[in-house]
């Protein structure tokens, strides 16, 4: 048989033995038999209509009574479609244009009698009908893939986002988030389909922003703490992704904890920490960064550094190691071969120097030096959550 060609059989499983065998076939052959029947009459009725012709029926169907029909869902989508596209990198005109149509269209099937009948096929049968209307096949392709959990295509992943982003956002902010096992609008799914599809392609992409985006979108507020639970929702659905991925508990809290907002930014940091966790030298490397955090952990502000009341040799050299590096931008590797770098310096300072100088501006000058350092790892990890910090 060729892969993905149809035959005309069908197989059948029962209880019990084989008395009365050729009844349950024709049992079974006359209900698929209905339900082609049925299918047959379905399309060839909606085919008589474009699928844009479809979609202003989805005022008639509610989404959520405090956020609308599905046509107002489906405007929502437009609108943030076009601002995921730009965040995912969308320039050429063609294809911010098939992004368009796409999200324009992805939901008029759901008012089709085929649809209405036959639930499960919701997306495969837009996205035949929308070629079989004249549509591209590239918008055909995007509308038929919005229900899958990885989308292949790029459009198809840009109208997904948008679709489940609408969705959590704006059923967070109708107080609907989930509690314990339930959860009726399937809204762990769908922070699923938002973290998947994003790792799968391999594209960085900020989902704060997205999020943000969205909740402007909405008929009704979605605050700034509304937002952040709805990132921190989806943060705990990539965390058990990326633990199944194989990754270790503890770095996957270390990499959550700084990039939460990028899902394929976190696995693309978590490669690079797992291979310097596996080094013969990685916990010498790590006490170093720990030796500056924390002592440093417990200030309230950010000290400013006073060249002039550098007294000590040690804190000079380490100064001056650390305002090399000082302008550049880290990732995880980027980070942590600085700490290498500044290992020697940083053991030496703390081998020679008082931090807790009884001078509270020499003090704070010196505290001042080792945040400069810590702080090179905002947005790359919390090395705090590592094993053995």
């Amino acid at each position: 048989m060729e892969r993905g060609t149809l035959l005309p059989h069908f197989i059948a499983i029962r209880n019990g033995d084989d008395i009365g065998v050729d009844i349950v076939r024709q049992g079974n052959e006359h209900v698929l038999s209905a339900r082609f029947t049925d299918a047959n009459f379905f399309v060839r009725e909606d085919l008589k209509h474009t699928l844009e012709e479809f979609r202003p029926k989805l005022a008639g169907l509610t989404f959520h009574a405090k956020l609308g029909s599905m046509l107002d869902k489906s405007n929502r989508i437009l609108k943030l479609g076009a601002e995921v596209g730009a965040g995912l990198g969308f320039k050429d005109a063609d294809e911010v244009k098939t992004l368009a149509r796409a999200a324009y269209l992805m939901k008029a099937d759901l008012v089709t009698q085929m649809v209405t009948e036959m639930t499960s096929l919701q997306g495969i049968i837009g996205g035949e009908y929308a070629l079989r209307g004249g549509e591209s096949k590239a918008t055909a392709q995007a509308i038929a893939e919005q229900y899958q959990t990885v989308p292949q295509s790029k459009i198809g992943l840009t109208i997904a986002l948008a679709d489940r982003l609408d969705s959590l956002v704006g059923l967070f902010a109708a107080g609907l988030a989930p509690t314990g096992t339930k959860d009726p609008f399937g809204l762990r799914r769908a922070a699923i389909g938002v973290v998947q599809p994003l790792i799968g392609h391999k594209v960085q992409f900020n989902l704060s922003v997205a999020i943000q985006q969205s909740a402007q979108l909405q008929p009704i507020e979605a605050n700034a703490e509304t937002q952040a639970q709805v990132l921190d929702f989806i943060t705990g659905r990539l965390s058990v992704v990326l633990k199944e991925m194989g990754y270790k508990h503890d770095a996957v809290e270390a990499i959550l904890a700084e990039q939460s907002a990028n899902p394929a930014a976190c696995v693309w940091s978590l490669n690079q920490l797992s291979e310097w966790t596996s080094r013969d030298d990685w916990q010498t490397i790590l006490a170093a960064f720990a030796r500056c955090a924390r002592i440093t952990r417990d200030q309230k502000q950010i000290f400013p550094i006073d060249e002039k009341l550098l007294v000590e040799k040690e804190e000079e050299d380490l100064f001056a190691e650390v305002k090399i590096i000082s302008s550049q931008p880290f990732s995880v590797q980027g980070f942590l071969k600085m700490i290498v770098k500044l290992t020697p310096a940083i053991n030496a300072f703390f081998d020679k120097v008082l931090v807790m100088a009884e001078d509270e501006a020499v003090k704070k000058n010196r505290l001042g030096l080792l945040q400069k350092i810590v702080l090179k790892s905002k947005g790359v990890a919390d090395f705090s959550k590592l094993d053995g910090f």
